[in-house]
């Protein structure tokens, strides 16, 4: 199940963005977060997605939504001018943004590539 995000829990669990100029990311696992609104079409094709995501990659990503409506600062800080928009953020390293819906297959793909690039350890 994603979590949704208010600024107070963004600072503490991804980026306290008041007191860091440069990107230094607070989670403990690669997160995704969700920029969207409840009046949005493809947000509303998107959410389903993410849910199923954050069950099928429980322990691996977490998963965080935001809603633009609400949180207009975050959207703001982020430049978020259309939605959906979907923060990835990697355990090290830059976050990367990706603006519109995209499919399941699309979204796995990227996070595997981009938050899951684990070392295969044979024994």
């Amino acid at each position: 199940m994603s979590e949704a995000l208010t600024k107070d829990t963004f600072i503490k669990k991804v980026f306290d963005y008041e007191n860091n100029k440069d990107w230094k990311f607070s989670g403990e696992l690669p997160a995704v977060v969700d920029f969207w609104a409840p009046w949005c079409g493809p947000c509303k094709m998107v959410g389903p997605i993410i849910e199923e995501l954050s069950e099928e990659m429980k322990g691996q990503v977490n998963f965080y939504k935001i809603n633009t409506d609400v949180e207009q600062e975050l959207a703001s800080v982020f430049g978020i001018r259309s939605i959906p928009s979907l923060l990835f953020i990697p355990k090290e390293g830059k976050p990367m943004m990706s603006a519109g819906a995209l499919p399941k297959n699309e979204l796995k793909k990227v996070i595997n590539e981009n938050l899951l690039t684990k070392k295969i350890i044979t024994q």
